[in-house]
């Protein structure tokens, strides 16, 4: 007798529903499945809080997925950073998966936000966030390797938190050995291949997230000229210097990027695209138009008393 697919995976479920009698949380609701995880809003019972746990839920017999999982929860809880999540518990279930527990966010996925974000420069804000929590977990040695809309939550108040760390690496373990490791469209052509990475792997990801995040479509199915050109020129020209197929090519750091989206936000030049002088002279005047606006209102009034006493 054959079970229906509905029975079948309610099983699966159930089976997979993680036992949480040996700690201090109670299972809440499932919130979502990923790769090799599946997460649940769960309860904190000593602490009274609605928390997020993330447990191992694929078979690994040879325990790489639980070492992956184990350093995800690690690299996360040594950044300590307003725009990467934080983490509260790692343990063991009785069953002996892995298990770890996060701050529980409430908000949209990035290429949710930018669906309903109104603003231009409201999107560049929250990508400014971006940069700043990616730029920091540099500084502190590690690549996240996996930027993408899906590893970022925009919460209902503003904050921008990055998440899945499951990929990140510290500098001193950036070897050949991880091709492969990333998402279609985010990853950088040297990582595709294997190759050891710097902080300019990250920035090809944030640039084709950039992408996304400006244009609602997604990097995966590639850069699409015509949704580079409704874009301004010079936001156009950021997001082919950070995600240009030639590492050398790119910006250095996160910071340079950044630098150049408050550039960009500011009415300054950017340091990606040269402007003609005609450029030059419009957006001097969209930076100063309340001055303009001004100014012209003085001469077109000295302009009619001119007149009138010609009369």
């Amino acid at each position: 007798m054959k079970l229906p697919d509905e029975t079948l995976n309610h099983l699966r479920e159930a089976i997979d529903e993680p036992d949480l009698s040996q700690t201090k949380y109670k299972l809440v609701a499932p919130l979502g499945q990923g790769g090799m995880g599946s997460v649940y809003v769960a309860e904190d019972t000593v602490l009274n809080r609605q928390v997020a746990l993330k447990v191992l839920r694929v078979q690994d017999r040879q325990g790489e997925l639980v070492k992956r999982m184990q350093r995800e929860a690690q690299t996360a809880a040594q950044l300590e950073h307003p725009g990467i999540i934080p983490v509260h518990d790692l343990g063991n279930l009785p069953d002996g998966r892995v298990f770890y527990v996060t701050k529980l966010v409430q908000g949209l996925q990035l290429d949710e936000y930018a669906a309903r974000a109104e603003t231009q420069s409201e999107r560049l804000r929250v990508f400014l966030k971006i940069c700043d929590a990616v730029s920091y977990a540099h500084s502190k040695g590690v690549l996240h390797r996996d930027v993408k809309p899906a590893n970022i939550m925009v919460g209902e108040f503003g904050e921008v938190l990055v998440l899945d760390w499951g990929t990140a690496r510290g500098a001193e373990d950036l070897t050949a050995h991880t091709a492969g490791h990333g998402t279609k469209g985010y990853m950088s052509p040297e990582q595709a291949k294997g190759e050891p990475l710097d902080a300019r792997a990250d920035i090809f990801a944030l640039g084709a997230t950039l992408y996304a995040l400006l244009t609602r479509t997604d990097a995966a199915d590639g850069f699409m000229r015509e949704q580079l050109r409704s874009l301004p020129k010079a936001l156009a020209a950021i997001i082919r210097k950070a995600a240009h197929e030639t590492r050398e090519e790119r910006y250095r750091t996160v910071a340079e990027l950044g630098g150049d989206i408050l550039r960009f936000l500011d009415g300054e030049p950017v340091t990606a695209y040269h402007e003609t002088p005609l450029e030059k002279l419009a957006r001097m005047v969209n930076r100063h138009r309340f001055i303009v606006i001004i100014l012209l209102t003085y001469m077109v009034i000295r302009l009619i008393f001119y007149l009138a006493l010609k009369r």
